[in-house]
């Protein structure tokens, strides 16, 4: 599997800095910058930088940091993960991705959600009740823009186009299109009727879990007619020189930040054995490059993946930290994994 593309994911969490105060959002957005540059040097294939509006995270809009990031790049790819479709305007996001395109020579993808929050939506003034509306018109509109001629469309979400010619172009033609999934049959079925590629979050259990919506994708596509593209993955870790290092840096972290979000949405505080259970056997690739790189081609194998995607940040993780995960990440758990699956 030489052709495997790997990725970095981050939300921009804020980090300690060198005081253990947290950085300023500011702060914390030039970081992800610099791990942007950092992770090109050392051969990870894309970034995608997600969307949130809570105090944890300091990106909002991805495409801005992105085209910051564009211009300091030359290779990797530069993506969203995920671009909140539902409390956006389309003809918006595909303005701002074909500007990014733009500036990094074509190097641009957006990966589309609903999102796993739903801070946006009362922000942005629009109903949760209307949740699933919103996102099934805004992807059909999205689709017809993506075709970069003009559009006529009407919905009930926003005001209709009539033979509307949309700006910027990209050069190529087409912007790379992703949709991002979180386990609803529904929606992989709806990713395969526009015939996007299918991004999997999976956030905790065993990967394989997840198999039958890889093949309800390809049996969907192929019921449909559209193209069944290489499905992705994408997952939290921490990579860091040993896997007891790895550990005790990450998990009182990723405790808080777990048990924050996990008390708004009624979840019972996580516990040091349902952690290391799920870096033994679910969703956290958590430990040192021998052991990550294990743990990925498993997953990857287990699944017939052609992309894998490591969230490497979680909750005040200190900038040190940070840069040493990506840097082990391009030039020692990617090559390892090549290694592998070529065996």
């Amino acid at each position: 599997m030489s052709d495997l593309v790997f990725g970095l994911d981050t939300f921009g969490d804020v980090p300690e800095g060198d005081s253990g105060a947290l950085v300023s959002d500011a702060t914390a957005i030039r970081q992800v910058v610099e791990e942007a540059v950092l992770a090109d040097e050392t051969g990870v294939d894309v970034l995608a930088l997600g969307e949130h509006h809570r105090p944890e995270f300091a990106i909002s809009t991805p495409e801005t940091v992105l085209a910051g990031i564009a211009t300091r790049t030359s290779r990797i790819r530069l993506a969203s993960g995920v671009t909140v479709l539902s409390s956006d305007d389309p003809v918006r996001v595909f303005q701002r991705f074909a500007t990014v395109d733009a500036l990094s020579n074509g190097r641009a993808e957006v990966i589309l959600g609903r999102g796993s929050f739903t801070e946006s939506f009362p922000l942005f003034g629009y109903d949760l009740s209307d949740y699933d509306v919103l996102f099934e018109e805004k992807i059909e509109l999205f689709a017809k823009l993506l075709e970069e001629k003009p559009v006529t469309w009407s919905g009930t979400t926003r005001a209709s186009l009539d033979n509307a010619d949309v700006f910027p172009k990209t050069e190529s033609g087409r912007l790379t299109t992703w949709v991002g999934v979180g386990g609803s049959p529904q929606s992989v079925i709806r990713t395969a009727r526009y015939g996007f590629p299918l991004m999997i979050a999976i956030i905790g259990g065993a990967p394989d879990r997840f198999a039958p919506y890889v093949d309800l994708y390809r049996r969907a596509t192929a019921e449909l007619g559209t193209t069944a593209h290489p499905v992705g993955m994408h997952s939290p870790g921490f990579i860091a020189d040993t896997d007891e290092e790895a550990r005790e840096l990450h998990w009182p972290r990723y405790r808080v930040i777990r048990d924050r979000i996990g008390a708004t949405r009624g979840w019972p505080p996580v516990r040091r054995e349902e952690y290391e259970r799920e870096i033994a056997h679910g969703s956290l690739y958590i430990g040192s490059p021998e052991t990550v790189a294990r743990k990925i081609a498993a997953a990857v194998q287990a699944l017939d993946v052609g992309r894998f995607d490591l969230v490497y940040t979680s909750g005040s993780m200190p900038v040190g930290p940070r840069l040493r995960a990506v840097e082990l990440y391009g030039t020692k758990v990617i090559p390892m994994v090549r290694d592998i699956l070529a065996g």
